[in-house]
């Protein structure tokens, strides 16, 4: 299994891309006016404390005041806040905690309003992102994350990874960080450490303890609602967090973020530093790689499922629901449950992916179509649990329901990415809207193929707009020749200017109508079927 990093610089920031055997499976988006992204630390104030709630608002700069929930504080809270402002009256003089005594740990059953004060200054971590009309979610378990490493200050706790199941390497590690570091740090021990020599743990160590220092200096000067530290870009963070042996390569189509991922993976792997490539083609990186068509066919409303059937994904405010249909896998199964169980198998592989591709959280309602057989259900269940262990995102599956419903919840820690994959019809002039136009060739050819194949037809004239004769008939090797070479059956494509370019129209031999793909068609059988259901 292959993976490619793809990242395409824009005005407004990068877009990155994970391609996995060539197919997207994560897609971000990494905005340059975002100014609170999740591990960033401030130095905030406690601008109003709600005992209701057993939580407090916390003013770091955002035009909605950031939320800081009791359970957030973390047991380390007191030492935090004893550091905090010994750093900022100057009695601290050092960044190590070597000498440092703790302060006890937190009630975790206490009041917030035992707790905080109004205009007390904390220093805080974000922990989610602003989303929708909410503020920034926050933590004031403050950790530092590296390449093997997350870095936790005034603990002396080693935790190693659940994914690492070999007793004899966690042992290992165990040891290996035991006698690397610092005083009064706790280390949580991921899961790409397994197997990782000693050097390469330190290199990471020593990185995340220049962090500290950092932060050390910057909150001695620093202001209420001031950035103390900022976590690395997506781009970065992704290289930290994915990188591993599966990876063939990282591209990228600017040379300022061609250098600085340069000198990133320096630091972090040496050794992969001849994955990274510049794109300097005059194709898009985007384009070349097939990733814009994908991004049209893959963030709409409707998603076509690859072995058949499709999903409609719904977002509200309170939740995601995702409607799973047969479509045309519907007679092609010997029983209704033998086609309900196939539908439901391929669309449970494509919801995963649609989870972590549109980076959808909180809570997820997947209605699939019904099946009467426990023992299907389960496959299903397996099929998603199966797919979404690659997901890094926190999740819940629950069983689906005798009514064909799993209900799953993911961890929401940024806004769900969307993609608006409808455009302005170049047929009405802009009074109304169409499904992408880059997917009216693969309309085009599955028609082709249904008619040559499935129904043997014949002699069959295809007309189109003059923009797309051009393009099944020019070229030394042109699709209108390929079409012949597949099926032995020569297809006659004709320029017609009063068809729309996503329009098109497909007669038989004898001049007889036997498809029309067009705005009028399509409202004309939408309103057959309105008849149909009154009646």
């Amino acid at each position: 299994m292959s993976n490619e990093l793809i990242i395409n610089s824009t005005q407004d920031g990068e877009r990155i891309a994970l391609l996995q055997d060539k197919r997207l499976i994560e897609y971000h988006f990494d905005r340059n006016d975002t100014a609170y992204s999740v591990g960033d630390i401030f130095l905030g104030t406690v601008k109003k404390v709600m005992p209701g709630l057993n939580a407090a608002f916390i003013d770091i700069g955002y035009q909605k005041d950031a939320f800081l929930h009791y359970g957030d504080l973390g047991e380390n809270f007191p030492s935090l806040v004893k550091w905090g402002k010994g750093v900022q009256s100057q009695k601290i003089p050092v960044g190590p905690l070597k000498t440092f005594e703790f302060d006890g740990t937190l009630d975790k059953v206490g009041k917030i309003d035992n707790a905080l004060k109004k205009g007390q200054q904390l220093l805080v971590q974000i922990i989610k992102e602003p989303i929708s009309t909410k503020g920034p979610r926050l933590s004031m378990d403050i950790s530092m994350a590296g390449r093997y490493l997350v870095l936790v200050p005034f603990s002396n706790t080693i935790s190693v990874s659940k994914k690492i199941v070999s007793k004899t390497e966690r042992e290992r590690l165990k040891r290996l960080i035991a006698s690397i570091k610092p005083d009064n740090f706790g280390v949580i021990i991921r899961t790409v450490a397994e197997g990782r020599e000693v050097a390469e743990l330190d290199r990471d160590m020593q990185n995340m303890v220049e962090k500290w220092n950092t932060l050390f200096q910057n909150l001695k000067a620093g202001k209420p609602n001031d950035k103390i530290l900022g976590e690395l870009g997506r781009t970065s963070s992704m290289l930290r967090d994915m990188l591993n042996e599966s990876f063939d390569a990282i591209t990228v189509d600017s040379a300022p973020m061609y250098e600085e991922m340069r000198s990133y993976l320096q630091q972090i792997a040496p050794d992969k530093l001849g994955l990274l490539k510049l794109h300097t083609g005059k194709v898009k990186v985007f384009e070349q790689h097939g990733i814009e068509k994908q991004l049209k066919t893959l963030f709409g409303k409707t998603v076509t499922v690859p072995s058949g059937g499709y999903l409609v994904i719904e977002h509200t405010e309170a939740l995601h629901v995702i409607d799973v249909n047969s479509g045309n896998k519907s007679n092609q199964e010997g029983d209704q449950e033998a086609t309900a169980l196939h539908v439901n198998l391929a669309a449970a592989k494509e919801v995963a992916r649609q989870l972590r591709l549109r980076d959808m959280g909180g809570i997820i309602v997947v209605d699939f179509i019904d099946m009467k057989s426990g023992e299907s259900r389960k496959k299903v269940e397996d099929t998603v649990h199966s797919i979404m262990k690659h997901d890094k995102a926190r999740y819940t599956i629950l069983p689906i329901t005798k009514f064909g419903l799993l209900q799953i919840t993911r961890q929401r820690v940024r806004p769900a990415e969307a993609i608006v994959t409808g455009e302005v019809c170049p047929t009405c002039g802009g009074t109304g809207k169409i499904s992408a136009s880059i997917l009216v060739t693969d309309e085009i050819d599955n028609s082709i193929d249904d008619l040559l194949v499935a129904q043997n037809q014949s002699g069959i004239t295809l007309s189109v707009h003059p923009f797309l004769h051009a393009y099944y008939t020019k070229g030394l090797v042109s699709r209108q020749m390929k079409w012949y070479l597949k099926y032995y059956k020569w297809v006659k494509v004709m320029k017609d200017t009063s068809l729309g370019l996503t329009e098109y129209r497909i007669e038989d031999e004898h001049g007889e109508e036997i498809e029309l793909h067009s705005a009028a068609a399509a409202m004309s059988r939408l309103q057959d079927r309105e008849l149909e259901i009154i009646d």
